[in-house]
């Protein structure tokens, strides 16, 4: 009987995903492995939604954006029967194991399965945010990163010629790895992350240093799930796997505004504050549309490759990760257990451009 392989990709979309589908079909056809994809990630594998995929099917997609597999945050532990029905789907087609690609979430429930009720499986770290441990980087970080910085990059004209501040808010949950590479490259004044967030005594202490050195502009990079101190910020709700909803938050907004506010009231600057404006700009999906760049193109081909050559050597329980300059086999347990957050060291050295 021939072997077949179920892939799917959950969470948020994310450049390279195509390249990793890609790879992976690609050498399970050399090695006559037939390969069901699923739609719109573990919800597709819940309900049997899936197509068959050939290397005539997969051909050149790895310089396209998103994923031609769809997505969803579907959490199969908090759906009622949920992993039983994935089995079942799984009999009923015929497979052997899946190839799970997305984050901490999408890999989360992959390890559920496996340790829980013997699934076989292979991951795939993808997520803009690099946060996924065990891994040097994620793919689809590269392109997020490349976009924000272009976007700080414009946005210095418009603060520049009208000696404006801005608020430019990244994605980025718990990690700061966006706002910190874009920021930096795009040489922001201030930088806030989750990691090594900052009050509003040490911000507004930065942005008037500026003011007083004539640096009538600003710009501060801000993750989006930073907590500020001092900071009035409103409860969100959660999403299905219980993270703040942060696509409805007013975090560059309020910041901006409250900047605005304060230093206008500041009595110990000169009567030009009087004029001082802040506002803010929520770069939000954006970060994860359009093509990859080459790195996350070749980044997601490589480990679509390796997983591709796991599934044909009947190698699972494990994540592919990227060490170095290679692509490796890790643990993925660790990989879904452990965050990889911004060392010190990195944020201490991005801290000296803070004036």
């Amino acid at each position: 009987m021939k072997r077949r392989i179920g892939i799917l990709t959950g969470g948020g979309d994310c450049p390279g995903l195509n390249a990793v589908i890609r790879g992976v079909v690609e050498v399970c056809s050399k090695s006559d492995i037939e390969v069901v994809g699923f739609l719109a990630g573990w919800r597709g594998a819940l309900n049997g939604d899936h197509r068959i995929l050939t290397p005539e099917d997969v051909e050149g997609i790895q310089t396209m954006g998103g994923t031609i597999l769809e997505s969803s945050r579907t959490n199969v532990k908090k759906t009622p029967n949920g992993p039983e029905k994935i089995i079942e789907t799984m009999k009923k087609l015929g497979l052997e194991a899946l190839v799970a690609i997305g984050g901490d979430d999408t890999l989360g429930v992959a390890n559920f399965l496996r340790k829980e009720h013997g699934v076989n499986v292979v991951g795939v770290p993808k997520t803009i945010d690099n946060d996924l441990s065990c891994t040097d980087f994620t793919f689809g970080f590269d392109t997020a990163a490349n976009i924000a910085m272009e976007a700080i990059d414009r946005i210095r004209t418009t603060a520049a010629s009208h000696a404006r501040c801005f608020v430019v808010e990244c994605m980025g949950r718990s990690s700061g790895w966006i706002t910190l590479q874009s920021g930096w490259a795009a040489d922001a004044h201030i930088i806030i992350i989750p990691e090594f967030p900052m009050n509003m005594d040490e911000i507004m202490e930065i942005v008037k240093k500026r003011y007083n050195r004539g640096k009538r502009y600003t710009i501060i990079a801000v993750a989006e799930g930073v907590t500020i101190e001092g900071l009035e910020q409103g409860d969100l709700g959660v999403d299905a796997f219980g993270h703040p909803l942060l696509v409805n938050s007013q975090l560059a907004k309020d910041l901006a505004t409250a900047i605005e506010k304060r230093m206008r009231a500041d009595e110990s600057l000169d009567e030009k504050r009087k004029y001082f404006e802040c506002r803010s700009l929520v770069l939000g999906h954006l970060q994860r549309g359009g093509a990859p760049s080459a790195f996350d193109r070749v980044l997601g081909s490589r480990m679509g490759v390796k997983a591709g050559e796991l599934v044909a050597a009947g190698d699972y329980g494990n994540m592919v990760a990227l060490k170095g300059t290679e692509i490796v086999k890790a643990d993925l347990d660790v990989a879904v257990s452990v965050r990889k957050d911004v060392p010190a060291s990195l944020y201490d050295a991005c801290k000296y451009y803070f004036r």
